[in-house]
């Protein structure tokens, strides 16, 4: 069978690591030609050569999306996958608006910004395309102590919105991931603490705790012809979290 995307371009913006990483294996093994792009050009050398290794076809390149002046030369990109992101926790008042500038420039303004210069080509070629930014449950809800992170995640699923609305009678479909509680070298500390384990068993019909390959299929359908018919939406993976809740009632 020809592999899902064979004869697609996809561009991963923060892929050195957890669910960008995770989202460029699963496009690189469904057939497309993957750039794998971050700040880290010594991680992503090792990850495209071991996927060149395995047969598959994917290259690095240094990207650093808080750079106004970064602006590498690329190929026509058919599949942009946006994942890159930052956060700081901490009570709201605390927060610098340096802090606050930081988390919004890379997660919001450094992503338009790319998705502004390589959706802007979509649109001019003709050909479709697919965009896909990854959120955060802060793009469907609140949860404290994230307030910067929540500003930006929450402006990427509007913006979503909104660049479906125009781009869709060019045959470009953007949609919004919306991972719940996906176990990442960022997060990973936050999660040893047994009252955070025994919350989450809690709070969602899934207990375990998500991982990046959770989330990587997901953006590998929308990357492909089967979700042709399915733009502007905010699509969580979460294990339930965003709709359910659970309760030690046996009837």
């Amino acid at each position: 069978m020809t592999p899902l995307l064979e004869n697609k371009t996809a561009l991963v913006v923060g892929a050195s690591r957890g669910i960008g990483l995770a989202i460029a294996r699963e496009l690189a093994h469904s057939g497309a030609s993957t750039i794998l792009a971050s700040r880290n050009l010594a991680a992503l050398k090792k990850e495209a050569q071991a996927l060149t290794a395995a047969g598959h076809r994917a290259t690095a390149l240094q990207w650093d999306v808080s750079d106004r002046d970064a602006a590498p030369l690329l190929p026509d990109v058919d599949i942009l996958v946006n994942v890159a992101g930052a956060n700081i926790r901490k009570p709201f008042e605390q927060y610098t608006m340096d802090e606050i500038r930081s988390i919004v420039e890379i997660n919001l303004f450094g992503l338009a910004a790319v998705t502004h210069r390589v959706g802007g080509r979509m649109k001019e070629r003709g050909s479709g395309g697919k965009i896909i930014f990854i959120g955060s449950m802060m793009s469907l809800l609140g949860l404290p102590f994230l307030t910067a992170y929540a500003m930006s995640k929450s402006a990427l699923a509007g913006l979503t919105r909104s660049l479906a609305a125009e781009w869709g009678r060019h045959n470009i479909q953007v949609n919004c991931i919306a991972p719940g509680f996906i176990l990442t070298d960022l997060n990973r500390a936050m999660w040893q603490a047994p009252e955070m384990e025994h919350w989450r068993a809690g709070a969602q019909a899934n207990p375990r705790m998500g991982t990046p390959e959770d989330v990587a299929p997901l953006a590998a359908f929308l990357s492909g012809p089967g979700s042709d018919y399915i733009t502007g939406q905010i699509i969580a993976v979460d294990g339930g979290y965003s709709t359910t809740a659970v309760w030690p009632f046996e009837p």
